[in-house]
């Protein structure tokens, strides 16, 4: 890539002034695909103050040019996003299918989906059934720094550059070091499209580094940060020194209630859905609830999806899974199998070490427990990998409690033809996001989590009213 070792600041690539090296490495095979730059201090208050000097023009801007914008950005990113896919499933591991069906498409989806939140949102409106002339102004928050992880790059991208451009704020952009290519062409996308200098800012760092420098910087309003609840912790504490907004959206560890009359595939396509993009998505169904009557069936229904599941190069096409995105994330997926194992769950598929044939490579093998409690680490602690936990049940209301026995609440997931009694549950299920019998949520919806999966909400109008703030103003006689 041409521009790897720069970053974008005030409408143009620079070199960094606080630079060092860093190899992005591809996990289907350990190989260096690209080697960029990680800023530092004088880099992320370059950044800063282009993004502070663009901030009085660009949130005076209308909504027409913001709208044209984001028209021109989703014409570019179309035309791109095969380019797009192929960057994630190398930078990732995503298999070049999913990168182009899923990773990349996403970017797209949300882009549409922020013009069609545009057009209808209303920043100037009158009190609601006040007599006395007060307005009420929804205006842009400021500079926002944005940081986002590297499981779903142009998903968590997308859904936060997109709304905060469309609410009038200016940004600087941190993407995961370990994908960072997929990012630098979102990038190009921008600046083709006419994004105006400064309003849109990007370089890499680490989170020691930029990602610290970003959230106790006093000239950033807000943070909006995609990744664990451990950096989210220490992010959070780092943006209280200023008061500024953080708006988080953290780790999950979603519990997938399977009752008696769920749908006969209904425990296959929950493995499946488990390990999409190799277990590496915050709210995938980690761990598995089963009533008890039907636990045994569920078990070995488990068992053989599991060992159906392809493992391959994230180059080759059909459907797989790839690698996990790094050495570091490999590690931490084989010490909780292992963990697994020592605390005595029943290890029905898959285990240690990688798949057979292959040497090379960050694969794991499609992994799954039987016979856990919710004691286990293996059923508390999230895995980030092809790693899927499962307990039986005994009544609807041992199912709740169990699945409400967690720290987190991001997403959770409903099996039963009973109508009533699938919504009765979603209602007591403490989580941002509930999904009944395989129903995804539309497009638009509030994406986000509870406790400590995060306080944000992404996606539709919730969340370009995260880049929002909201005024009164009283005696507007003049309309």
């Amino acid at each position: 890539m041409q521009n790897a070792h720069k970053f974008y600041i005030n409408g143009h690539w620079v070199s960094p002034q606080s630079g060092r090296d860093f190899d992005v490495i591809n996990p289907s095979n350990e190989e260096v695909i690209a080697t960029i730059s990680l800023g530092g201090q004088l880099d992320t208050d370059s950044a800063v103050d282009a993004a502070n000097s663009a901030f009085p023009f660009w949130r005076m801007s209308s909504k027409a040019e913001r709208l044209d914008l984001l028209k021109n950005i989703l014409g570019i990113y179309i035309k791109r996003s095969e380019e797009m896919a192929s960057l994630i499933s190398q930078e990732m591991g995503a298999p070049i299918e999913m990168a182009q069906a899923q990773q990349s498409e996403a970017g797209s989806v949300h882009i549409k989906a922020f013009i069609e939140v545009l057009k209808s949102f209303d920043f100037e409106r009158k009190l609601p059934s006040n007599k006395t002339n007060d307005k009420i102004i929804y205006e842009p928050v400021g500079v926002c720094g944005l940081i986002t992880p590297w499981n779903w790059p142009m998903n968590q991208i997308s859904l936060k550059v997109i709304p905060a451009l469309a609410a009038g704020c200016t940004m600087i952009l941190k993407p995961s070091e370990q994908a960072p290519l997929s990012a630098m062409l979102f990038t190009e996308i921008l600046h083709e499209a006419g994004v105006p200098a400064g309003v849109y800012n990007m370089l890499n760092g680490d989170g020691l580094g930029v990602g610290t420098h970003l959230s106790s910087h006093k000239k950033i309003d807000m943070i909006s940060f995609t990744g664990s609840t451990h950096a989210g912790r220490a992010i959070t504490i780092a943006g209280a020194e200023n008061i500024k907004r953080v708006s988080l959206e953290l780790g999950g560890k979603g519990a997938n209630l399977i009752f008696s009359d769920a749908d006969p595939r209904a425990v296959s396509q929950g493995v499946i859905h488990c390990f999409n993009n190799t277990g590496q998505s915050c709210n995938a169904p980690t761990r598995m609830l089963v009533e008890r009557s039907r636990y045994n069936e569920a078990v070995e229904q488990a068992k053989s999806t599991a060992e159906a599941t392809l493992v391959n190069s994230a180059s080759q096409e059909g459907e797989h899974i790839g690698p996990l995105v790094s050495k570091s994330q490999f590690n931490k997926v084989q010490d909780l199998i292992r963990v697994g194992i020592e605390e005595g769950a029943r290890l029905i598929s898959g285990g240690l070490g990688r798949p057979e044939g292959f040497q090379r490579g960050y694969y794991a093998r499609p992994t799954v427990f039987s016979d856990c409690n919710n004691d286990m680490r293996i059923m508390r602690e999230e895995i980030f990998g092809p790693v899927l936990a499962i307990m039986p049940f005994d009544s609807e209301e041992e199912a709740i409690k169990i699945a409400n026995d967690t720290e987190y609440g991001l997403t959770n997931y409903v099996q039963t033809n009973d109508q009533q009694r699938a919504q009765r549950v979603a209602r007591e299920l403490r989580s941002g996001m509930v999904e009944i019998n395989g129903r995804g949520r539309s497009t638009g919806s509030p994406f986000g989590g509870m406790k400590q999966s995060g306080n944000g909400r992404e996606g539709g109008v919730w969340g370009l009213e995260e880049f929002l703030e909201v005024r009164s103003i009283g005696g507007w006689t003049l309309d």
